[in-house]
């Protein structure tokens, strides 16, 4: 087809589409996303109840457990006997709350808040002892057993 037939031919289509009368365009329907739709009647996937713990606690004490990416502080030597009688108040169980003290205090983000001579918070956020050397050393260690343990290849099981 030369360039002259070209030329025609966009000229015969430009008049056909000015005679046709404009036809409703129907839409095409919406492209799926890139997560499937969630049935109505799916559960809900179940939520941690210590992370749930933590969130509550955050919310009721916001300077004693700071949301990320603010750092942890220090907290109190017996903040969970502190933190017993307000159980009932937030929502928790004594067992869930001592998992969820557990869980807060264990990780990169608490242990790099204890350096020696940093202040403890208890639950109103004032000052309430300081870490002690061996605080700061036992958070030290544990950090770098754990660091040792990320960079360890996992080995492979041995053939039989």
């Amino acid at each position: 087809m030369g360039f002259e037939q070209l030329a025609a031919l966009k000229e015969q289509l430009a008049k056909q589409a000015k005679a046709a009368p404009r036809a409703k365009t129907r839409r095409a329907p919406p492209k799926a996303s890139a997560r499937p739709a969630k049935p109505v009647n799916e559960p809900a996937k179940p939520v941690d109840p210590v992370l749930q713990a933590i969130a509550k606690l955050q919310k009721r004490f916001p300077q004693t457990f700071p949301k990320n990416p603010a750092p942890k502080v220090p907290l109190k030597i017996g903040i969970f006997q502190d933190l017993v009688p307000h159980a009932q108040e937030i929502g928790l169980t004594e067992s869930v709350l001592r998992d969820a003290i557990r869980t807060w205090c264990r990780g990169t983000r608490y242990w790099t808040c204890l350096v020696e001579g940093a202040p403890r918070v208890d639950l109103a956020g004032q000052a309430a002892g300081h870490v002690s050397q061996a605080d700061a050393n036992r958070a030290q260690q544990l950090q770098a057993h754990r660091a040792r343990a990320l960079s360890r290849p996992a080995t492979a099981p041995k053939p039989n």
